[in-house]
Parts: C-alpha cells; structure tokens; sequence
C-alpha cells in the first residue's frame, strides 16, 4: 500500500509541474513534498509510520500539489458560491494543522515517554502551531527577498489578516485531527 500512495504523490507533483499558473510559486509550494517524500523514504524501514499517517500525508500532498500548479487563490474548487475570496487557501491552512497534529502525535507517542492524554495533546497542539507560523514566517521571508513574484505564494487576497486566519485554521485543524482521529491512531499505534 505504502507504494502505492508514493505512486499517487509522484504522479501529482509531475501532473502539477504540467504547465503551472507560476514556476516560482509551483516550487515554492511543492518543497515540502519535494524534502518530506524523500526523507519518509529514507526513513521507513528504521521508522515506520502508522497507515493513517501515510494517507494523511498522501492527502496532504495532494493539497499541496493542486494549490501549486494554480496557486491557491485560483483553484477552481476553491471559487463556493458569491464568496469574495477563494476557500482553497483556507482548507489548505485547516490541513495544514490536521495532518501533521497526527504526525506529531505518532513521534511523540513513540519516542518519548508520553502517552495519549493531556499533556499529549497539548504539545501536539503546540507542535502544530509552532510549524503554522514557521510557515508564515517563510511566506514572509520569500514575500521579502522575491517582492511581487512571491504575491501568489503569499495568497492573501487582500486579507490583512490573513496569516492570523492561517495559523487560527491550522490549529482549528490540529484540534479537529486529535478529537476526531485519536482512538483510531491509538489502535494502529498498538499493533506497530
């Protein structure tokens, strides 16, 4: 299965590189599946991960995939009704909590003392919302060194308050993944 769901990864990155709204933007926004994919392959016979967290980082990849070969302000799915900006960007920013609040719950269940519960919670909670504003600052710092090419990997539409709005959904996101996913995390965690 894990093959497979590389498969599909490799398959949408190469179809998001087929004529992209911006090459600059394309990269920008594919660099984590471009580190991360590597280093899971690196990584999967000395620490496998559970099956839940490879399909929510295949979802996450594809998220990342799509929004890159439009830029997120321009996906087509992401234009709901009269709405005066495209959700896409929103979504991403709600997965890009969901999913690595499960990530960082397997390496913290696994490799450290903790166990499912309070504390467990509350530092993947933390996790995700340290890594929401990393990525802001590194929206920030490409806004800074690339000017008005970066405008499309910034996303705001406009929105002052944008990078509130993505670190507030990250950890809408993160709270969202440990409520709803954790009894099913705690039973693939069981049999690894």
């Amino acid at each position: 299965m894990h093959r497979i769901l590389l498969a599909v990864v490799i398959a949408a990155v190469a179809l998001s590189a087929v004529r992209p709204h911006s090459w600059f933007t394309w990269l920008l926004e594919v660099a984590p599946i471009l580190v991360g994919v590597p280093l899971l392959v690196l990584t999967h016979r000395r620490f496998r991960l559970s099956t839940l967290v490879y399909l929510l980082l295949t979802f996450h990849a594809l998220v990342l995939a799509l929004g890159a070969h439009y830029t997120y302000a321009q996906v087509p799915i992401g234009f709901w009704g009269d709405l005066d900006r495209n959700w896409y960007d929103r979504f991403a920013h709600f997965v890009q909590g969901f999913v690595p609040a499960v990530l960082a719950r397997e390496i913290l269940l696994r490799r450290t003392p903790l166990r499912p519960g309070g504390w467990t919670f509350t530092l993947v909670t933390a996790v995700c919302l340290a890594f929401s504003a990393v990525y802001e600052l590194i929206e920030w710092l490409g806004a800074v060194l690339a000017g008005e090419a970066a405008t499309d990997f910034l996303g705001t539409q406009g929105d002052v308050w944008d990078t509130q709005w993505d670190m507030f959904l990250a950890l809408c996101g993160a709270l969202a993944a440990q409520l709803i996913l954790s009894r099913r995390h705690d039973r693939e965690l069981s049999v690894l």
